[in-house]
């Protein structure tokens, strides 16, 4: 088993390009795609400010900052998926 770093970086970026939506799936001007945008650019400058920080690039602050923000926007996202569900599970208790 390889467990070089760069190995893990290449086949770290394969799988994420594969997972990539393609380009033209979400309607712009949405407000669910600029939410998905958003967090989706918050992950992808925590990810670069943490590979930069494993080389020497970024300092100790920078990377503190960004995982903090990461940590806000997925904790964000799944506050509002919870809250989809249980509108979802409301909407089937409904009667007919």
């Amino acid at each position: 088993m390889d467990v070089r770093a760069s190995f893990a970086a290449q086949s770290y970026a394969q799988a994420r390009t594969a997972a990539a939506p393609g380009p033209g799936t979400a309607e712009s001007g949405s407000a669910p795609a600029e939410f998905a945008a958003s967090f989706t650019g918050a992950l992808a400058k925590a990810e670069t400010t943490a590979r930069a920080a494993m080389t020497g690039g970024a300092d100790p602050h920078a990377l503190v900052e960004a995982l903090a923000s990461s940590q806000l926007a997925v904790e964000t996202v799944a506050t509002v998926r919870d809250r989809v569900v249980e509108a979802y599970q409301e909407i089937l208790r409904m009667p007919i």
